[in-house]
């Protein structure tokens, strides 16, 4: 097997917002060396959706810290459901982006990474409901994938099982938080790269010293 990069991240986890420009930046350098698959986490699952307004409180502290340490801007359009939730429509809630990303894979499994980035781009930039069909239109036009297949695919049994199914892989994992990156080299060998925020430096660094050592 090809030795793979396994990004476990959540649409909705601002940290992998964060993170997004680190991950793309290691996908557009190493994939020539490495195979890339991004896993769903499932960060947010309750029985029944809640309003976002069960989060504003933790989000608005949290988003200024992520951009502090990461450099990466939340949009205007995203603060304001931040700073409105009794105005806000949104009930976030992580099953829909996941079975979008598994639908994705069927047309695009290499480039799972820069659609995940785009998706946490729509959602903390943008503003986009990914709760909402709409919400994937245009990365629909910009990855050339057929509209109506597409949206038949994301509301099929069949693909919100694989969604569910990556959920339970990474809790097998053994992940407890997002993002965390893991390098398979073979069938036994499985290494963690990093666990939360990770500069681009540092995870250069992780994915070298595996590399080196398995060339030994």
């Amino acid at each position: 097997m090809s030795p793979t990069l396994y990004y476990c991240y959540d649409a909705y986890c601002g940290w992998c917002y964060g993170f997004s420009p680190v991950i793309r930046q290691v996908f557009f350098e190493y994939r020539r060396q490495l195979a890339f698959d991004v896993l769903s986490g499932g960060m947010i699952l309750p029985e029944a959706p809640q309003p976002i307004g069960a989060m504003a409180d933790y989000l608005l502290q949290s988003y200024k810290t992520v951009e502090e340490r990461t450099g990466i801007k939340f949009g205007e359009d995203w603060l304001w459901h931040v700073l409105h939730p009794e105005e806000s429509d949104w009930f976030p809630y992580s099953e829909k982006p996941a079975i979008a990303l598994c639908v994705f894979k069927d047309y695009h499994h290499d480039l799972a990474i820069p659609f995940a980035c785009d998706l946490q781009h729509a959602l903390h930039y943008e503003g986009r409901d990914l709760c909402d069909d709409e919400a994937y239109r245009h990365l629909l036009e910009k990855y050339a994938i057929p509209d109506l297949e597409f949206y038949a695919k994301l509301h099929s049994p069949e693909y919100k099982e694989k969604a569910y199914y990556e959920f339970a892989l990474v809790k097998q994992l053994k992940v407890t938080g997002f993002p965390t990156v893991f390098l398979q080299i073979s069938e036994s060998k499985f290494y963690l790269l990093s666990r939360g925020y990770t500069d681009y430096d540092s995870l250069k660094k992780g994915i070298d010293q595996v590399l080196d050592q398995e060339r030994v």
